[in-house]
């Protein structure tokens, strides 16, 4: 079974990571969706929420979620994955990445690196992009899955909703 690792901070969870994450569950046998917290970024929404989220607007019968605060490869090599799948935007994304790759593969030689490019429509989508629309009142509607549009607007409005 070729099982794949598809980390990110999803903070909030847009519709690239999305079309990432299903494109990843029809190349594995098992997609784990990793919530992993970025020391570098604050977080709007906590690890569990960002967790919920995920389980609320991303489906499949091989996908599956966790969250991890540790090195990658240290996930990766305990859950058995072959693979961590990156989503690429720009070249910008490019160079960080294959950084990470690199150092990911000198850690832990068995796992690769796969890279997926963003649709076109998605090449500019980012949570950081997507934060900033919404804190400014812009629709972000074409930015998120439709599920999760009202959590992310009710946390820009300074709104907790726990449901």
């Amino acid at each position: 079974m070729k099982i794949a690792v598809c980390p990110g901070s999803f903070d909030p969870v847009t519709l690239g990571h999305k079309d990432i994450i299903e494109r990843a569950a029809e190349l594995f046998d098992r997609v784990i969706v990793l919530v992993m917290t970025n020391s570098v970024k604050s977080s709007m929404f906590s690890t569990s929420e960002r967790l919920r989220l995920l389980k609320k607007c991303v489906k499949g019968d091989n996908i599956e979620f966790d969250t991890y605060d540790g090195l990658l490869v240290d996930y990766a090599r305990k859950n058995g994955a072959v693979a961590i799948v990156k989503g690429l935007r720009a070249v910008s994304d490019f160079d960080y990445e294959f950084q990470q790759a690199l150092t990911n593969q000198s850690l832990f030689p068995e796992i690769e690196t796969v890279f997926l490019t963003a649709k076109g429509k998605n090449m500019f989508l980012s949570s950081s992009m997507v934060k900033e629309v919404c804190r400014l009142n812009g629709d972000i509607s074409g930015f998120v899955p439709a599920e999760i549009l009202d959590d992310v607007i009710t946390r820009c409005k300074g709104e907790v909703n726990n449901d």
